[in-house]
C-alpha cells in the first residue's frame, strides 16, 4: 500500500500453559491486554483490533473501549486468528497488518510503525520483521532465543534456535564475537500483506517449520521473502512466566 496505511491486530487467547489467563492479569491498574492495546493505539495505525476466542477477553476489551472480533477456538496460532479477523472485517487483500502479541505490553509504538513501513518499502517481500543484536554468548546458545541470518539486501536467509551462523574458525562464541562475528535475535513482531497471510494460513506446516517449531520458516519454504531490519528501539521481552510478570510489574512501580 503506497500510502503506508496499516492495521494492527492483537490476537489474544485466555489459555496459557505457563501463566493461565495472563493477558487479563493486572499491571499497575491495567490489564496486560489493555497496555498492549494502548501501545498499539499510540502508533499511526489506521485501526487497532483485538481478535479472541474467549468471552472474558471480549468483555475486558469492551471495558476499555477496544474494537474486538470473536474468532474460532480451533486456531493453532495467532496468524490463523488474524487471518479470520481480517476476513470477518472484509479487509482488502492488499492491506498491511501488523501482528502485536497481547503479552508484549512494553512494545514501542515506533517499532510497530517501523515494521509496517519496512513492508511498504520492500515490495518484493510478503512479510517484514525485526531483529536485535545479540551481545551475550549465553543468548546465542539459548534455544529460546531465535536467531536470524540475513542476506546483503536485508532478507531473511534462515531462522533457527541453533547458534547460526556457526563460527567454525573460533573456539568459542565469545572469541567469535571479539573477532567480529555477529548474531541477530529475531523479535516476534510481524507485518504481513493480507493475501500472503491468507495463503500462509491455508497451507500446511512444512518440514523445517516442524523441525524448528518456527512458523515463519513456512513462508520461506514456500518461496516467500521476509524483509528484516534492526529495531529502531529496544523491544523488551514479552511475558511468558510468573518471573516475567514480576519483572514487568516492577517497571510500573
Amino acid at each position: 500500500m503506497a500510502n503506508g496505511a496499516f492495521h494492527i491486530v492483537i490476537p489474544a487467547r485466555f489459555a496459557s500453559e505457563r501463566l493461565p489467563g495472563k493477558v487479563l492479569l493486572d499491571l499497575a491498574g491495567q490489564s496486560m491486554l489493555e497496555r498492549a492495546w494502548r501501545r498499539a493505539c499510540a502508533s499511526s495505525a489506521e485501526s487497532v483490533v483485538i481478535a479472541t476466542d474467549d468471552q472474558r477477553i471480549v468483555e475486558a476489551a469492551n471495558s476499555f473501549g477496544a474494537r474486538v472480533v470473536m474468532t474460532s477456538k480451533d486456531h493453532q496460532s495467532g496468524s490463523d486468528r488474524i487471518a479470520e479477523c481480517a476476513t470477518v472485517l472484509d479487509w482488502p487483500d492488499d492491506c498491511l497488518i501488523v501482528n502485536l502479541q497481547a503479552d508484549e505490553p512494553l512494545m514501542p509504538p515506533a517499532c510497530l510503525e517501523q515494521v509496517a513501513a519496512l513492508l511498504v518499502e520492500r515490495t518484493d517481500c510478503q512479510v517484514a520483521s525485526l531483529y536485535w543484536p545479540i551481545e551475550e554468548a549465553a543468548e546465542v546458545l539459548n534455544p529460546n532465543a531465535v536467531k536470524v541470518v540475513t542476506d546483503e539486501r536485508g532478507c531473511a536467509l534462515y531462522f533457527s534456535r541453533a547458534p547460526v551462523p556457526y563460527a567454525r574458525a573460533f573456539d568459542s562464541i565469545d572469541a567469535a564475537m571479539r573477532g567480529g562475528v555477529e548474531w541477530k535475535r529475531h523479535l516476534g513482531l510481524y507485518a504481513y500483506r493480507l493475501d500472503a497471510l491468507l495463503h500462509f494460513t491455508a497451507s500446511s506446516a512444512t518440514a523445517l517449520e516442524t523441525a524448528e517449531r518456527l512458523e515463519q520458516l513456512r513462508v520461506m519454504e514456500q518461496g516467500g521473502k521476509i524483509a528484516m531490519a534492526r529495531a529502531c528501539e529496544f523491544i523488551p521481552a514479552g511475558i511468558d512466566t510468573p518471573e516475567d510478570l514480576a519483572r514487568v510489574r516492577d517497571l510500573f512501580i
